[in-house]
């Protein structure tokens, strides 16, 4: 068994691994590295493989041609539907005559993404249910496994390669929410019965390898939402709230606690309108009737003109959290759009901001617009998707992997996973590998 790093195991994005077994390759994610194309404007975006490569957006994936790969590649799971994960999946498969799999969820979320950039990929598009599984067949028999994982997005799974030289877990990304405020906790059952089979390599997120933490419950977060919303005077205010579009959950508990405050919700942007109408598409979106979308510029002058006349009466909720160029709140800022800004607007920022250079930059500018007049602003009412320390501590004790791969992230996020690691016993480079983009591993 080989298993190839492609991408994200130097960077935090464009994640992709490959695993080989015989004559079968089988590759996990292909996502896109969001930094390269923040700023960039969708008519500069070229929505081609050769286009978003000049980006530098896509993982390096025709390595696997070159190492005579490319041909025996059987399926392309996706974990879950962060661009990061699932965004480079239009340019990367039509590679491979192989299928791409994942929830219903992801798999609805790519086939929203195509749709809105008009693209079209000549590969099978199949949906496994969540805690279910799917069988390919080539001279081996393999099994592949969407088990049960929460994150900052619904439907995410922890993927297991059943292979006849043992089980492959691949958890890019998780946490262990005990108690999520929509959707299933984690499936504690199955992954303790994969640790019984044996687990020869665990392929695991450590963004946040290096915080002593265990990262907080879903349910923290909408409680800090409700502390800001019901214990701070907004009678006569404006409130916006700035949050991930994929965040299902998140859109839920806004939408609710707006609702108890007697608030008409109004959803704007085109990204939060394609990751609603995906969650829609399977019936997960309970809240869709409860809001409005408005996604053109027309629309959103119109009524964001109408807002500013009834501030108290409304709650928006737009793209921005980020500070990303282009987004609605950067828009307001910079007054593209026409909605009051005043102290007597609230700004909640229901997201914590991306670690990396250009999303601090961009976030810094939008703050310093934003001050300028007067808000309110609320900042990381948010708990992360990502597992701290000790959830990585506690999924090593589940699953007792026989080897593990650090991965979602630059070297000092991967050696805090490694280090980790070692404290359990393991030894590195014996069993514990820090791997670079373009590296292999043979076990």
């Amino acid at each position: 068994m080989r298993i190839h790093a492609i991408g994200g195991y130097n960077e935090v994005g464009k994640n992709m691994t490959a695993v080989e077994v015989g004559t079968d390759v089988f590759l996990f994610d292909a996502g896109l590295f969001l930094p390269a194309i923040v700023g960039v404007s969708e008519k500069e975006r070229v929505p081609t493989e050769r286009g978003m490569r000049n980006l530098g957006a896509l993982p390096d994936d025709a390595y696997l041609e070159s190492v005579q790969l490319q041909d025996k590649v059987r399926a392309l799971m996706v974990s879950h539907a962060h661009l990061d994960h699932v965004g480079g999946v239009p340019y990367v498969a039509p590679r491979y005559r192989a299928p791409v799999l994942g929830s219903p969820y992801t798999m609805s979320v790519l086939k929203v993404l195509m749709q809105d950039s008009d693209q079209t990929i000549p590969n099978k598009i199949i949906t496994v249910p969540v805690d279910g599984s799917y069988t390919v067949r080539t001279n081996n028999t393999y099994q592949l496994e969407f088990i049960n994982m929460t994150h900052s997005t619904i439907q995410s799974s922890i993927i297991a390669l059943h292979t006849p030289e043992g089980i492959i877990l691949y958890a890019n990304d998780y946490k262990l929410d005990n108690a999520p405020v929509f959707g299933d906790k984690p499936n504690y059952t199955r992954l303790k019965q994969l640790a019984q089979k044996g687990v020869k390599a665990l392929v695991v997120d450590c963004l946040y390898a290096p915080d002593d933490r265990k990262t907080p419950s879903e349910k923290i977060a909408r409680g800090l939402l409700e502390d800001v919303l019901f214990t701070t005077d907004n009678s006569r205010a404006g409130i916006i709230i700035t949050t991930f579009s994929s965040h299902i959950a998140r859109l839920k508990t806004i939408v609710e606690l707006s609702q108890r405050l007697n608030r008409k919700v109004v959803f704007f942007g085109r990204s939060l309108s394609k990751y609603v109408q995906a969650a829609s598409n399977i019936g997960k979106a309970p809240f869709k009737g409860a809001i409005q979308l408005v996604t053109y510029k027309k629309q959103m002058i119109k009524m964001l003109k109408k807002i500013s006349k009834a501030k108290s009466e409304y709650v928006i909720v737009c793209t921005g959290h980020q500070g990303e160029p282009g987004s609605i709140l950067d828009r307001i800022a910079r007054q593209e759009l026409p909605f009051d800004l005043s102290n007597d607007v609230h700004i909640i920022f229901s997201s914590k901001t991306i670690p990396t250079d250009v999303n601090e930059l961009n976030r810094d500018q939008l703050e310093k617009r934003l001050r300028k007049y007067q808000v309110r602003i609320f900042d990381n009412v948010h708990v992360s998707g990502h597992g701290g320390r000790e959830d990585l501590r506690d999924l090593i004790h589940l699953v007792k992997p026989e080897h593990i791969i650090p991965s979602h992230g630059e070297l000092q996020k991967r050696m805090a996973g490694a280090n980790l690691a070692q404290e359990l016993g393991y030894k590195l480079n014996k069993t514990v590998h820090l791997m670079d983009n373009g590296s292999v591993l043979t076990i």
